[in-house]
């Protein structure tokens, strides 16, 4: 992988774990995408809706994953 790829997959990664930073920055992402499929505009397009589909998605994710937190990577089983 390239430098550059993996400062933006970090950076999106600890955006991510950070769960206040994470909800507010998927709300942004997710107002012009909801504004998008609300309002009618004339020179919307499929280029257009494409776009909105993508930033509503990507908001949605990170808002999921700050609100669902930080889960542990193991768990040990019960040994009862």
């Amino acid at each position: 992988m390239s430098l550059t790829i993996r400062r933006v997959r970090g950076s999106l990664l600890r955006l991510a774990r950070a769960r206040l930073v994470a909800v507010v920055a998927g709300a942004t992402l997710l107002a012009p995408s909801v504004w998008l499929l609300m309002a009618d505009f004339i020179w919307e397009s499929w280029l257009s809706d494409g776009f909105g589909l993508v930033l509503g998605a990507t908001g949605t994710a990170i808002i999921l994953a700050g609100l669902g937190g930080h889960r542990p990577d193991w768990i040990d089983p019960d040994s009862s």
